[in-house]
């Protein structure tokens, strides 16, 4: 949908550019798929092959059986990844990338800050850097890339992202630098848009919303509400942090949270087991006491593959971001014994 800075592939003028820097025909013009698009375009025949990087969609999407049900029928996955995720598993090749430290390049955070990062130690085994594998990758399938060094790549970055003007990598050698950078010397501006917005009379445009009722509202079979997200000790969907294991001893067993009025009229004691069931899959999983969560909600962390919480999660998407419900869901919770004991 967007090419950097997010510049519409829909704009000719856009995509000249970037023809013109890369020595090449011109490209599609039409929006791509959003993540659960390209699922549902998998399970209509429509995407035949994949190339994953870094991302762990068998636990990360929405109806996550599905997303696994998609990635099983491709005719060909390919994972480029710094371990065997779930994804991975379901991979017919898997390429070995490089953890942060085992690689030399820019990382640009969320509060716009670019930095240097260098190499610290060799990766292992037959890992390499990722901007490696692609060039050579590209190089068999035809394709004339002679990049020998990631400042080669962060130099043609800067040709058409405006973000990065005024931020070279021999700058970024000894000092990190936020954007917008308005001259060689200037470490960043700390407020964007202080001045007006990038439209034609520099003022900002509000719009009114309406909002939306969720898809998926409790009823009297699925009567309480499932909101997923992070703990403190686990990032996303765990690929790193199940792995580090002073993090994994902290919080090493798949949790839900729930208010103390919550559990006694379940029955269930703190660290008891429940069953939570959406109209989507079902789980078993132990429960805890937590009066930040609201009465007759659950709050479900999606880092455990045992439990995972995405098996529950709705794939509707709101219309404008095409963002999925996952922070909402009808749920159905029971004691996990009184459960079994009744299968």
């Amino acid at each position: 949908m967007f090419l950097p800075d997010y510049q519409s592939v829909t704009d000719d003028v856009v995509r000249s550019a970037f023809t013109e820097v890369w020595g090449s025909g011109d490209f599609s013009n039409e929006k791509g798929l959003t993540v659960t698009e390209i699922m549902d375009a998998v399970h209509e025949d429509k995407i035949k092959a994949m190339y994953i990087l870094g991302e762990n969609p068998a636990m990360s999407d929405p109806d996550v059986e599905h997303a696994r049900d998609a990635l099983a029928k491709l005719d060909h996955l390919v994972v480029q990844d710094i371990f065997i995720t779930e994804t991975a598993n379901y991979a017919d090749v898997i390429l070995p990338a490089s953890a942060l430290y085992e690689k030399t390049g820019t990382v640009s955070n969320t509060n716009r800050q670019v930095q240097m990062v260098r190499q610290a130690v060799v990766p292992p085994g037959e890992a390499k850097e990722d901007w490696w594998i692609e060039v050579e990758l590209a190089k068999r399938c035809g394709l004339d890339w002679t990049y020998t060094h990631p400042s080669e790549v962060f130099a043609e970055m800067t040709v058409n992202m405006r973000s990065l003007d005024n931020i070279t990598w021999d700058r970024l050698t000894t000092e990190a630098v936020t954007y917008p950078s308005l001259s060689p010397t200037d470490p960043g501006q700390a407020v964007v848009f202080g001045d007006g917005f990038p439209r034609t009379d520099g003022r900002a445009k509000f719009t009114p919303a309406s909002v939306i009722a969720p898809d998926d509202v409790p009823d009297a079979e699925y009567p309480m509400i499932l909101t997923t997200g992070r703990q403190l000790e686990h990032w996303h969907t765990g690929s790193m942090t199940r792995r580090a294991t002073v993090l994994d001893g902290l919080e090493p067993e798949a949790n839900c949270s729930l208010h103390p009025s919550t559990l006694r009229k379940l029955g269930v004691e703190p660290g008891g087991h429940v069953r939570l069931t959406t109209k989507r899959g079902s789980i078993v999983i132990m429960a805890r006491m937590d009066r930040a969560v609201a009465p007759d909600m659950v709050f479900l962390p999606f880092a455990f593959v045992e439990a995972a919480a995405n098996i529950l999660t709705n794939p509707a998407v709101d219309p404008f971001g095409k963002i999925p419900e996952f922070k909402f869901s009808a749920v159905k919770v029971e004691a996990a014994a009184d459960v079994m004991a009744a299968e």
